[in-house]
């Protein structure tokens, strides 16, 4: 069996184990699955959940399953690797000119990147600023996913309202109804469990495919979870016999999503103790290989000045690293 073969195979298993994840998910809703699955409820990101009959639910997936094939046994050469990397794929900046310096220009659409760090180092502020800025800066719709109640929308209009927008043709609006339209292509959505993420990402692919998630005529062009390990974290620690496989297709479907939509995925994670009073980021060996970019952030003490560490990157060296400031 030839190599491209293998990884054909093991791709295909993946997704089928994420399907059979969903179709979990949907399981547990419908309490059972005993009903026709007629119902159906709005979630807060205005993404249409219904519980389609098991014969609509195959013939969706059997109808995208071509380009999940194409996608995942592709076999890139040398030039089509190098077009992708320097004319298909753009940066989305965070607005913190410390990470975007050592990035290169921010967070890489088709890329996933993960920030890690100890609790209060900042992670939640990079994303806040970062779904701002994309919010200011007129690049797309940002869908927020909140795992652990950290969305701070007062917040969100206070880094709003302290960028210089005077560049920004179209804003000429008196500051509440500039709030107002700048907050709108923000959307956030509560989710706390595996299962509920397996349910929002099929949920929000469908609605890529069918080109739904707008707002103002714009596309989504950022996806932030924060914090993705408060997820996978429970799943993998021996309760569930298939957590790590369902940790790589949630792994498989971010960077499905990231690459096929031109999205920039950014999740942060959590560090745990690695002996020694050393520390080193969450979800052990099997998640440390999915990431695209990996950062590593600390903040001083009683300070707004963080350092920020490249552990992974695609075009640079690890071990970079960077001062930058949190704005009050």
């Amino acid at each position: 069996m030839t190599s491209h073969k293998v990884q054909k195979d093991l791709c295909k298993a993946s997704l089928a184990l994420a399907r059979l994840n969903y179709s979990a998910v949907v399981m547990a809703a419908a309490g059972g699955g005993g009903g026709s699955g007629g119902g159906g409820t709005t979630s807060g990101c205005g993404l249409k959940r219904r519980y389609a009959p098991r014969d609509q639910e195959e013939e969706t997936m059997n109808q995208d399953q071509p380009s999940k094939e194409d996608w995942c046994g592709r076999i890139w050469n040398g030039m089509d690797l190098l077009k992708d990397a320097t004319e298909n794929k753009h940066v989305l900046p965070t607005g913190l000119e410390g990470i975007d310096t050592l990035l290169g220009g921010g967070l890489r659409q088709g890329q996933l990147t993960e920030v890690t760090g100890p609790s209060s180092s900042g992670k939640t502020q990079v994303c806040l600023h970062s779904a701002s800025h994309a919010a200011v800066k007129h690049m797309g719709v940002v869908m927020y996913l909140d795992t652990s109640n950290s969305f701070s929308p007062s917040r969100i209009a206070t880094i709003i309202d302290g960028t210089n927008l005077s560049d920004q043709r179209g804003f000429d609006l008196p500051p509440k109804e500039r709030l107002k339209t700048l907050m709108k292509s923000i959307i956030c959505e509560s989710v706390f469990d595996i299962f509920g993420m397996f349910d929002i990402l099929h949920q929000l692919e469908v609605s890529l495919l069918s080109d739904k998630v707008k707002s103002g005529g714009k596309k989504i062009c950022l996806l932030i979870i924060d914090s993705i390990s408060s997820l996978l974290a429970p799943i993998i620690g021996g309760k569930y016999p298939q957590g790590r496989s369902m940790m790589i297709s949630v792994a498989m479907i971010l960077k499905k999503l990231a690459y096929e939509h031109n999205l920039s995925v950014l999740v942060t994670n959590h560090m745990v103790s690695a002996g020694n009073g050393a520390v080193k980021p969450a979800l052990g060996e099997s998640w440390k290989a999915v990431p695209h970019v990996r950062l590593v952030i600390s903040r001083e003490h009683d300070s707004n000045i963080c350092t920020a560490t490249v552990l992974k990157h695609t075009q640079l060296a690890s071990g970079r690293t960077t001062k930058f400031v949190i704005p009050s």
